[in-house]
């Protein structure tokens, strides 16, 4: 059973100490299954998230053919040791102008990207469609970049979105081929490619895992282009994969971790010296900290792993926040004139999906604080940028929008009943607002499905394996338990 329709989260109103595992990244592990599905040989991911957005892409790889087992995690029960026996950049099943291949992407955007650039290298017909959200996202940079490869993509509606059925240059099918000679992997050889990263990063990330097995050349181009966080992951990740078969640790999710880390800036702050049973004396709290995310990524694939150092630095100098967390490594004083200065945090630049945790904070801030570069997350599971400043402004925060920036002031905050659109990030920012907040209740809970199904258990679940917070039936009252806060 999922979470009631309404849930409310009770403020911890004491200090917590807590080492939080989180799954495995949802970025990492849909690209690795494509990097898997072209390797020639069987490849084992160890830590991949298991949530909504990586069983989809599961299934959709399954139906084209190949074969993919899961099995447990003792470590994570939302991870699983993931098996896929790659076909050496052969696609093994197509379907046919009156019979495509049918692919449901739901609301993954990474599925159905991914998979969109994949099915190019089979045989055949594919039809790919999803939930009327996906079918309202971007996909027209995509969609050209891969006419611009020979492929035919006709979207139904002729709007350049889902659904859209994709013709590979297979000729096994009856389509008919583009190129002299060519067919399944072979097509495209020699073919080359724009394709802008203006709307969705994505776009590029699906070509590029693609681009070696399809014999593709793919120019990416638009703002930031260079250092864009996310292709960037998929270079350094086609780099490290297996191409003939092995093992491939997946990194747990450093935007799932953020929300933990912004915890323990909410929550209250335990004395300046503590009793250690261990050593027997009182030792500084500041060597110690408050919540820990297990195994938290240093690769620098990434992006959100600079959360971390973001509320060691700029938290406390931006937000007010206590200082008192941290690991007794962290410099309070590093890039102080920088920080303040601008008080300027952009998503291109400093934060991926962590900054829409970082809003929630802002409220706590000792000074306004702006939000740049926002326009991405205006195209995602909803319009985050209307949303997080609605529902910041029904809890009492002065929020002001303009172009694709939010500027947050100080506020005092107080309950409300917070709509998450269906979005597992909203629902998780202000689950973490609610630890500070009396009276957050949140409607659809369960959406965090999506990426962490169980996210909830992981707040209510006691210490040091759980933050310790009661969360209730809105409508009843009732504390619900870890099993009925699993989101399925």
């Amino acid at each position: 059973m999922p979470p009631p329709d309404i849930i409310e989260i009770i403020p911890l109103d004491k200090p917590v100490r807590a080492e939080i595992t989180v799954p495995g990244s949802k970025s990492i592990t849909n690209r690795a299954l494509i990097l898997a599905a072209l390797a020639e040989g069987e490849c084992t991911l160890l830590g991949g998230l298991w949530s909504e957005d990586t069983q989809i892409m599961v299934e959709g790889l399954q139906e084209l053919g190949f074969m993919v087992n899961a099995a447990s995690d003792a470590a994570e029960p939302c991870n699983r040791t993931i098996t896929v026996c790659g076909k050496g950049g052969l696609v093994p099943r197509g379907g046919t102008e009156q019979e495509p291949v049918d692919l449901f992407v739901g609301n993954a955007g990474t599925a159905a990207r991914f998979l969109a650039a994949l099915v190019c290298l089979g045989q055949g017909v594919y039809r790919l469609h999803g939930v009327p959200r996906m079918h309202q996202r971007p996909q027209a940079g995509l969609f050209s970049a891969l006419r611009q490869l020979g492929y035919e993509v006709e979207s139904e509606n002729q709007d350049n979105k889902l659904p859209v059925k994709i013709s590979s240059a297979g000729t096994s099918s009856g389509v008919q081929s583009r190129f002299a000679g060519g067919g399944g992997q072979f097509a495209g050889i020699g073919r080359s490619c724009s394709v802008s990263i203006e709307e969705s990063s994505q776009f590029a990330s699906a070509l590029l895992l693609c681009a070696e097995a399809g014999k593709w050349q793919v120019e990416v181009s638009g703002e930031n282009a260079e250092e864009s966080p996310y292709v960037r992951l998929t270079s350094q990740l086609i780099k490290a994969f297996p191409k003939r078969g092995g093992t491939f640790q997946i990194e747990p999710d450093a935007s799932s971790g953020s929300y933990f880390l912004a915890a323990a800036k909410l929550v209250p702050q335990s004395e300046p010296l503590e009793y250690s049973e261990q050593f027997g004396v009182a030792i500084p709290t500041t060597q110690l900290r408050a919540v820990k995310v297990a195994h938290w990524p240093t690769s620098g694939w990434q992006v959100d792993q600079h959360f971390d150092g973001f509320l060691g630095t700029a938290a406390p100098l931006l937000f007010g926040l206590p200082l008192g967390s941290g690991d007794g490594q962290e410099d309070p004083a590093k890039g102080t004139e920088e920080i303040i200065g601008g008080a300027e945090i952009s998503r291109d630049r400093d934060l991926g999906d962590s900054i829409m945790t970082a809003i929630v904070l802002a409220p706590f801030a000792v000074a306004p604080v702006r939000f740049t570069d926002l326009r991405r997350l205006r195209l995602q599971e909803c319009e985050r940028v209307a949303a997080l400043r609605t529902e910041l402004t029904k809890c009492g925060a002065k929020v002001v929008e303009e172009g694709d920036s939010l500027t947050v002031y100080p506020s005092k905050l107080h309950g409300a009943e917070i709509e998450t659109y269906n979005d597992h990030r909203m629902a998780m920012c202000f689950a973490i607002l609610g630890l500070k907040v009396p009276g957050i209740k949140l409607k659809n809970a369960a959406c965090v499905k999506k990426t962490f199904p169980n996210f909830f258990p992981k707040l209510a679940a006691p210490p040091p394996h759980g933050l310790g917070a009661k969360i209730l039936d809105a409508k009843t009252g009732r504390t619900l338990t870890c099993d009925e806060l699993f989101s399925e």
